[in-house]
């Protein structure tokens, strides 16, 4: 077994016009008022590895240009698609009547687990603020709501890790569908 080298990896990686034309995972995602910019340069990245079909940017979160987010997010701003709305409300009512699944990750008395989550492609995935989560008026417009199981003291991980393990699991389960 080798390490691949920095310019092995470089120039394995695709083209920003391929990556551009590649089929997108039916999943897009709403990220409503995340303070961090350093959380929405992770969650761009992360929205990169699985390109996912859209992101929505939407109340006090931060939105390119801005150099906290392009330090996080490594290049990927423009392999993203993405769009600010002010409202994340208009925005997962709009999704919900195209027929996508509104899923939102928090902890509430009717969470499932993700593992156990049953899926309907199109998902819109709902992220809400790092201290409140996800607030009440988008719990109330969601089809179903997951969490990620916690084995140790702490009861929830930092919003752009959660939302690593969440996407995964999700594209995991679509890819099984193909």
């Amino acid at each position: 077994m080798r390490k691949l080298s920095r310019e092995e990896l470089i120039n394995s990686r695709p083209t920003l016009e391929e990556v551009k034309k590649q089929p997108r995972n039916p999943v897009s995602v709403v990220l409503n008022d995340i303070r961090s910019l350093y959380n929405v340069g992770a969650i761009f990245r992360i929205s990169d590895a699985a390109n996912i079909e859209k992101l929505y940017l939407c109340g006090i979160t931060g939105k390119p240009p801005n150099k906290e987010i392009e330090k996080t997010a490594l290049r990927t701003i423009d392999s993203v698609r993405w769009e600010y709305r002010v409202l994340a409300v208009d925005i997962v009512k709009e999704l919900k009547a195209k027929g996508y699944q509104i899923v939102a990750l928090e902890l509430t008395d009717e969470s499932i687990n993700i593992n156990q989550a049953d899926f309907k492609f199109p998902v819109c995935l709902i992220l809400g603020n790092e201290v409140e989560g996800v607030t009440q008026d988008l719990l109330d417009l969601s089809d179903m709501v997951v969490k990620i199981s916690m084995l140790g003291l702490a009861n929830s991980l930092n919003v752009a890790t959660a939302y690593g393990v969440a996407i995964y699991g999700i594209i995991k389960q679509y890819q099984i569908t193909l």
